[in-house]
């Protein structure tokens, strides 16, 4: 037999670089057969959409795997005269999805405050370190709405599901990008499962991943902090500050954040160096290549020699506290911790000061576009100001070191 599938295809201002968002337009005598590839919405996910790549991915070979999987799976049936009255009221909401009220834009107010006041939070990625960002946000209380959105083929399966069966307040998940919409903050944890075989590769399959996922979101959060906590985090803020066109202030990458935070408690609290505490970074990119650094030296003395006596001494507590950082590991939750506290500076603008992965093209002697780790004063707008760092030559050159070597990886991707 062969059946006529009724489609909408809508295309975002960002294609081809982002692909179309894709509805079942059932008349009123049909019903949505929800499956693996269509919601009960009428909303379409496939493979095709899910790994779209300009210029390899077009409409017509949208159109073909459509063909081949509603042919295993029908995504549509004939109702009974008496289900079709029922149809009406879906039929309905697809409607207002398709003009763009989505449901967040459509109840104007709840608790008589205006909806584009809230501070929302979009979390982009159901893995792990997409969930347990959602919870320690949700924890902190930093957002009015937090969104999950879970890019995954098929149904809600592990932590995804799991959080929609316990329903934790103000969390929704969702499959649409237009419920990421007006969003203040939007993290992206998102990393591509692909079977590349060199790190180029991996990288390479991020960037395609990116492709799909940033236009969408740039174009349903025009005014958004895009906070990336992908990894390689120094090239994936590079590449989502490229697809966005954001300025380079509202996009921001989690970098030595966490770092630096421990790297300060130990100071404090295990060496009891509270004056050093107080000016002390950890700077660079994420990994071995991480270094310690100080954003004054007003604690040193101004004799030459007792200032060199006092450096020598610092560095030396410095060097201790790096080795116990090395046997801290950052797993999910800790880095969920951390994205909560960068959220929660942005959305309050707290003017507090974070390592965070930002432009570093003028910093060091740095002339190439790449991001690193710098202590940066976070508000509503993102990156306020960069704080100046004590010079220090080995440090720039360990900055300058690997600025060369993340533009190198640079330019030998495709965006």
């Amino acid at each position: 037999n062969s059946y006529n599938i009724p489609i909408q295809l809508w295309i975002l201002d960002s294609h081809p670089f982002a692909p179309p968002i894709c509805f079942l337009k059932p008349t009123a005598n049909m019903g949505i057969s929800v499956g693996k590839h269509v919601d009960a919405r009428g909303r379409i996910y496939l493979p095709y959409l899910q790994n779209w790549s300009h210029p390899k991915s077009t409409v017509i070979g949208l159109i073909k795997e459509m063909i081949a999987k509603f042919e295993e799976e029908l995504p549509l049936y004939s109702l009974s005269s008496s289900d079709a009255a029922r149809q009406s009221e879906l039929l309905s909401y697809i409607a207002k999805i398709t003009e763009g009220e989505t449901d967040m834009k459509s109840r104007s107010k709840i608790g008589g405050k205006n909806e584009g006041c809230f501070n929302k939070i979009t979390v982009v990625g159901g893995g792990d370190l997409g969930i347990a960002c959602v919870l320690a946000v949700a924890a902190k209380g930093v957002a009015d709405k937090v969104i999950l959105l879970d890019l995954s083929e098929g149904a809600a399966k592990g932590g995804t599901m799991d959080l929609e069966i316990f329903a934790l307040p103000n969390v929704e998940i969702s499959k649409d990008f237009s419920a990421s919409a007006d969003s203040k903050v939007v993290v992206l944890t998102v990393n591509s499962l692909g079977n590349a075989q060199t790190y180029l590769d991996v990288i390479q399959s991020n960037v395609d991943l990116f492709r799909g996922v940033i236009p969408a979101i740039s174009h349903y959060s025009q005014n958004a902090v895009l906070l990336v906590a992908s990894h390689p985090v120094e090239i994936m803020t590079y590449v989502s500050w490229k697809l966005s066109m954001f300025p380079k202030s509202r996009v921001i990458g989690v970098g030595a954040n966490l770092d630096s935070e421990r790297f300060q408690y130990i100071l404090r609290n295990l060496l009891k160096a509270e004056l050093l505490a107080k000016d002390a970074w950890v700077i660079g990119e994420q990994g071995e290549d991480k270094v310690p650094s100080w954003t004054t030296s007003d604690n040193l003395a101004a004799d030459q020699m007792e200032g060199m006596a006092a450096r020598n001494s610092r560095e030396k507590v410095a060097n201790r506290a790096m080795e116990v950082l090395k046997g801290k590991g950052q797993r999910s939750w800790s880095v969920g911790l951390a994205v909560a506290d960068l959220t929660d500076s942005i959305l309050k603008d707290k003017r507090k000061v974070h390592s965070v992965s930002t432009l570093a093209k003028g910093c060091c002697n740095i002339n190439s576009e790449v991001f690193l780790s710098l202590p940066c004063i976070l508000g509503t707008s993102g990156v306020i100001e960069m704080v100046k760092l004590e010079e220090d030559p080995p440090v720039q050159e360990k900055l300058q070191s690997s600025a060369a070597s993340i533009h190198d990886l640079q330019q030998q991707l495709k965006l």
